[in-house]
């Protein structure tokens, strides 16, 4: 017999119980913008993944130090003033995020690897990786933060090209 594909359920039940209702509420903001969701199994928990229009906005994945929401950014350019209101700490970890090769010297990345994010924060220009430069974690301090540029991410990705 065919093993059943996992469902949102599946994946909720793996979320610690402080972090669920902001999820939920996640999932019905990806919902209402018709994000597809598509889980799969991987050796630390579920990754979760919301696509629109055939590209990831977003996906969450189960570190050491819990839940993180990886957001693709691919239009932060468009609101990039957000990221003068971030936390002190998450502005840190941004800052220490790995640079993207592609950015800095195409030859010296895959050439199949997406580049990454060139953006101002806090007067300083930054190119960074786009796996690991919005890699934060799930918690109630960075949840604002992770709402307002997932629903400016998807203002932008709804808008015809």
């Amino acid at each position: 017999m065919a093993q059943q594909k996992p469902g949102f359920e599946d994946f909720i039940g793996t979320v610690d119980s402080g972090s669920r209702d902001f999820v939920r509420a996640l999932h019905g903001i990806f919902t209402e913008h018709g994000c597809k969701l598509e889980i799969k199994e991987a050796k630390s928990g579920y990754v979760v993944s919301y696509l629109l229009n055939r590209k990831t906005v977003m996906n969450y994945v189960f570190r050491r130090k819990g839940l993180l929401a990886r957001i693709y950014a691919g239009h932060i350019a468009g609101y990039m003033e957000l990221l003068e209101s971030l936390p002190d700490a998450l502005a840190a970890q941004l800052r220490a995020a790995p640079d993207c090769k592609r950015l800095l010297n195409t030859a010296a990345c895959n050439s199949k690897c997406a580049m990454g994010y060139d953006f101002i924060l806090q007067g300083r220009r930054l190119q960074k990786c786009r796996y690991n430069a919005f890699l934060i974690p799930v918690c109630e301090e960075n949840n604002p933060t992770i709402e307002a540029l997932l629903t400016r991410e998807l203002a932008f990705c709804g808008q015809k090209a």
